[in-house]
Parts: structure tokens; C-alpha cells; sequence
């Protein structure tokens, strides 16, 4: 399961576009401490919260459960997710307030491969055309 992501306007080229289990396991054991998390407990992990996001970036609070929530809370003390808050006004004039679960995708990358933000085996085409010039398209 990938979550397929569009680049932000004026992002580089080392922001994740598509988010695996493999990098999300990884992010996480990098992310835990020195010794790291076992191998398979860390796929564990993050194949659970791939399942909340399906192929979504963002998730809402209201879908977990709270031992769910508690692995959330700590992946977003490692920086892997961070929350978003939305607030609409009802129709009789109260507040509703709606709370979002998302991946840094930037500290994401910045656990894979340090500084450059290097991903091993994540290269999915997705880029394949950004440097084909523009008038490589038009008919003659």
C-alpha cells in the first residue's frame, strides 16, 4: 500500500511523493531511539497506520480508537505525524471543531536519508517527466 502525494508548489525534489510501508517502518525505527525498534514490530506499526490512511494524507481524529490514538500521540513525538484542526460553525450558530491526523512527509525523509532526504527503492516514475520540455509535446 503507497500513498501517492502531490509536491507541494515550490518543493523540492527531496520531498516524499509516495509514502510505503517499507519508509514508514524505517522512518519509524530511526525515529524511536538509538537501539532502534525490532524490525518487525516497526513494519507492524506501520502497516497499522498505513490502514487508518488507505491512500489518504490525512485521516480524521474520530476513526481511532484509543489505543490507536496512543500510537498516534507517539509517532507525532517523533515528528512522523502531526494533527490539523478545522472549525465550521453548525446551522444553530455552535462551533464543531474536527480534528485531522497527518504524515510529515519532510521528517519522513529527513529519518531515511538524513540531510539529502534520500529514499532507497522509493524512485516510482513519478517524476519521470518534470524535466521533458514543453515543446517536446506540440505537433507538427
Amino acid at each position: 500500500m503507497n500513498i501517492v502525494t502531490k509536491l507541494k508548489k515550490g518543493s523540492s525534489k527531496r520531498d516524499i511523493s509516495t509514502l510505503t510501508i517499507d519508509n514508514l517502518a524505517s522512518a519509524i525505527r530511526a525515529s524511536i531511539d538509538r537501539e532502534g525498534m525490532p524490525e518487525e514490530e516497526a513494519r507492524a506499526m506501520a502497516q497499522h497506520v498505513m490502514n487508518f490512511f488507505g491512500y489518504s494524507e490525512r485521516i480524521i481524529d474520530n476513526v481511532l480508537e484509543p489505543e490507536d490514538r496512543d500510537a498516534f500521540y507517539m509517532l507525532e513525538d517523533a515528528g512522523i505525524l502531526t494533527t490539523e484542526r478545522e472549525e465550521t460553525t453548525l446551522y444553530d450558530g455552535r462551533e464543531w471543531r474536527i480534528h485531522y491526523w497527518i504524515f510529515r512527509k519532510d521528517r519522513i525523509a529527513e529519518l531515511l536519508g538524513g540531510a539529502s532526504g534520500a529514499i532507497k527503492g522509493s524512485d516510482d516514475g513519478a517524476n519521470v517527466y518534470e524535466d521533458v520540455p514543453p515543446e517536446i509535446w506540440t505537433r507538427e
